[in-house]
């Protein structure tokens, strides 16, 4: 449905092809700010295109005439598939869905012709009861459950319209009703899939995606319907699918693409994805996605693009190491790649770009230093004035990468990355100018000659625009204190005061733990705890949040050997997608804090000198090694 010609709705009476076309390009382009923005919730309609001047029905039908529709088609005529056609663009409007699925008999009637054995009066039958699938009434699709057992069975017949139209009937039905779902799973939906998705047919196969990506969306899908996917064939055919989409058809590959990123996204199956080697086979696929759209740009490509980012991402924030499958400089070419040609016309793909890269450079210096080494720092940089999201994952990256020591800082602030900090650093905008801050703060930190500079940029002046900022004034003056110290000065000779300032203003997470899950398939839930936390870590008030993007990491006062007492709130960054913000409460640090002297508190959490002011490094689904 997505990489090949979609059937269009019937013409008006002046309508023609050029009409028809006019729709489908609507219809397109809303499936995909779908895909973009809403989850890919949307239902999906196939409708013939007729040529033949009938007008559509706009206007809803009275209940007598709906009566006396459903009449004729229950009463054994030759011109029932006529009455049936009639049926069917009636059931186009709401009102009228409603009051057909109300008749005594509407829906078993209509059942009974499906099940029939004469092939054009099954086919319009089975066109009918697609357009009350695609009701928003959840009413109309709980009407249509008795359908559902032989939607699957003629799932493994020889039609292929019919089992298309089978399978979006039953993605839309699945959509709506969380009892259809339930229905659907006893009667062996998984295995019949299973079986279709041999099919050599590109049809078939972009109509199975679709139901599966409904099934996978469903809040239960974590305990209840990805379990039984695993034990399937499905996993390593919608791996294959998703590989192949360049050369047999991006629809297909499409679908699937996002199955894999709402399986990833359930923290259920990630270990068994990265078994199957989906870490190296889609750094392979965004390889060859970058070589195809630097050679002629392709329309419909960003729709793989986008959820082949996405899973990268998400597996690269596991524990299993897998980083280590991937140490290719050419993936790191092939990402800038797809986010130069994508800017201008798809912007969208560029935060999804930047944070895998965030994710590629949160632990091991590889990629740091292949971002160095191949001279992608200016194009990098570029990207600072894109948006807002883009300005504060460039920034996070620059700190992953200023994170690793002395040397990269060194690079960092010999490729001009400081005079290009002053821009993002006046705009009004706190994160965007938080995260610079984290970064000069590494900066000077391991380069003291950038200190310097900055002075002599008028770096200062800046910086003091943002003084009466309550929540940067703090980490504002701590940065001017270690920019304006004597030359050779160390950072700890400061008062006492500035190294509460500091203590206060670095106590984000550090960059090294910066890879964070993406999560958008589900409504957001309470969330988990993170791996290595236990229940009497977390306050009361923790539990709510996004599930698995933890935007926001909070602190708690309520333990006097927690250093973390000093802030209230921290912000993570935060990826675009994200629609909330999960808040957590520690009691218990889990990283070293730099405080004076040196000593161990009577928890046993040595406090001491570092190279950083980070504080509680929060453990999400990666941990880091320091």
């Amino acid at each position: 449905m997505w990489g090949r010609r979609r059937r269009g709705a019937i013409p008006g009476p002046g309508g023609g092809a050029e009409e028809l076309r006019a729709r489908r390009r609507e219809r397109e382009a809303a499936l995909r700010k779908a895909r973009r923005q809403e989850q890919l919730v949307s239902k999906r309609l196939l409708r013939e295109d007729e040529q033949d001047g009938a007008e559509v029905l706009l206007q809803p039908l009275p209940e007598d005439e709906v009566s006396e529709l459903l009449r004729g088609v229950q009463r054994a005529s030759e011109d029932r598939k006529t009455l049936l056609r009639r049926l069917r663009r009636a059931l186009q409007d709401k009102e009228t869905q409603q009051k057909f699925v109300r008749l005594d008999g509407s829906v078993r009637t209509l059942v009974g012709l499906f099940t029939g054995s004469l092939a054009d009066v099954q086919m319009e039958a089975a066109r009918c009861l697609h357009e009350l699938s695609h009701s928003s009434d959840a009413a109309v699709a709980e009407a249509c459950m008795p359908v559902t057992p032989y939607l699957l069975t003629y799932l493994s017949g020889h039609s292929v319209e019919l089992m298309e139209l089978c399978l979006y009937t039953l993605g839309n039905l699945v959509v709506e009703s969380e009892a259809v779902r339930k229905q659907l799973l006893p009667q062996g939906i998984i295995p019949v899939l299973a079986s279709c998705i041999q099919s050599p047919h590109e049809a078939v196969l972009e109509g199975l995606g679709y139901v599966l990506s409904q099934l996978l969306q469903a809040k239960e899908a974590p305990t209840e319907i990805i379990p039984l996917v695993l034990d399937s064939v499905l996993p390593q055919h919608m791996l294959r699918l998703v590989c192949s989409g360049l050369k047999s058809g991006t629809g297909a590959a499409v679908e699937f693409a996002w199955c894999l990123h709402y399986i990833v996204c359930s923290h259920t199956a990630n270990a068994a994805l990265i078994a199957l080697g989906a870490v190296p086979a889609l750094s392979s696929l965004l390889c060859d996605i970058a070589s195809e759209i630097s050679q002629s740009f392709s329309e419909g490509l960003e729709l793989l693009t986008c959820p082949v980012l996405r899973c990268l991402g998400n597996l690269l924030a596991e524990e299993t190491g897998c980083e280590a499958q991937i140490q290719d400089e050419r993936l790191l070419a092939a990402l800038f790649t797809v986010m130069q040609c994508y800017l201008q016309k798809h912007p969208f793909i560029v935060p999804e770009g930047l944070w895998l890269l965030n994710n590629l450079t949160a632990d091991d210096p590889f990629f740091c230093f292949a971002l160095l080494s191949l001279d992608l720092l200016p194009a990098l940089l570029q990207l600072l004035p894109c948006s807002q999201a883009a300005s504060v994952l460039v920034l996070t990256v620059l700190c992953n990468v200023a994170e690793k020591g002395p040397a990269y800082c060194q690079q960092l602030h010999q490729r001009a990355a400081l005079p290009l900090l002053l821009g993002p650093l006046a705009l009004p905008d706190p994160e965007v100018v938080g995260q610079c801050l984290e970064l000069l703060h590494l900066l000077f930190l391991h380069c003291p000659q950038a200190a310097v500079d900055f002075v002599g940029q008028g770096g200062p002046q800046t910086l003091k625009q943002h003084q009466s900022t309550p929540e940067l004034q703090e980490r504002v003056q701590a940065l001017l204190d270690m920019a304006l110290q004597p030359p050779g000065a160390s950072v700890f000779s400061s008062s006492p005061s500035c190294i509460v300032r500091l203590l206060l203003g670095y106590t984000t997470c550090p960059p090294g733990l910066r890879r964070n899950k993406l999560f958008t398939s589900l409504p957001c839930v309470p969330a988990p705890l993170p791996k290595g936390w236990s229940g009497s870590h977390m306050t009361a008030s923790s539990s709510a949040g996004c599930r698995g993007c933890w935007c926001w990491v909070g602190c708690s006062q309520s333990s006097p050997w927690c250093p973390c007492h000093l802030v209230a709130t921290t912000r993570r960054p935060q990826p675009p997608w994200c629609r909330d913000q999960a808040e957590l409460s520690c009691k218990q640090c889990r990283r070293a804090l730099v405080a004076v002297g040196g000593n161990t508190n009577p928890a046993g959490f040595a406090l001491s000198f570092s190279t950083s002011f980070w504080c509680c490094s929060f453990k999400s689904k990666t941990q880091s090694s320091g």
